[in-house]
């Protein structure tokens, strides 16, 4: 079994008061100190959110996948680096983007846009439209615009942050930032939409 199983069986048990009224820093103090239900608190609350970073930055839902299992995985094994001086949802953006970047060099696929699920029905066929042409056109950019953009337009990470996570200096997030935005735009001109990364 491995850290992500385990935190998944052990969720509904550490789900409960005691940890549900942690903080995520209090959390992670737990389990470096060997509480195994800590970490399954933290899995449970940022595992939606962290697949939601690894499928921009994928576009493919499989290596996504693979990369939200490594990251988690990794940050299981890992815990002692984490020093307290960020966010652990930082730290745990840094850990997730950094697998998505690893598994799109290593395996290099064939890029297929993900299904896309109305959870209540209200979106028009033409938003839909709209989302695909977005995410198609994203799909497109060089790695390090996508994962920037993804953070900064999509997840309103702070471009500080999204530095630390992405390893580089501010001044680069932004940069490739202006450049992504500005490729969205020419490729989403071309199809006459809204250039618009928040989909």
């Amino acid at each position: 079994m491995t850290p992500i199983e385990a935190g998944q069986s052990a969720s509904g048990r550490g789900a409960g008061t005691a940890y549900g009224e942690l903080t995520d820093k209090e959390l992670m103090a737990r389990h470096n100190e060997g509480d195994g239900e800590a970490f399954a608190e933290l899995f449970r609350r940022h595992k939606d959110r962290m697949w939601g970073v690894a499928m921009r930055t994928c576009n493919n839902p499989e290596l996504a996948a693979d990369a939200v299992q490594d990251a988690f995985i990794s940050a299981f094994r890992r815990g002692a680096s984490y020093r307290g001086d960020a966010a652990v949802t930082t730290w745990l953006h840094r850990i997730v983007v950094n697998a998505c970047l690893d598994r799109i060099r290593r395996e290099r696929p064939t890029s297929e846009l993900p299904e896309i699920t109305l959870a209540d029905g209200s979106d028009r066929p033409g938003e839909v439209e709209t989302r695909l042409t977005v995410q198609a056109a994203l799909a497109t950019l060089p790695e390090a615009q996508r994962a920037a953009l993804v953070l900064v337009d999509m997840y309103a990470v702070p471009v500080a942050d999204a530095a630390g996570i992405l390893g580089v200096a501010e001044g680069t997030v932004k940069s490739r930032c202006f450049r992504g935005r500005a490729a969205l735009a020419e490729l989403l001109g071309r199809e006459g939409r809204e250039p618009s990364v928040a989909v």
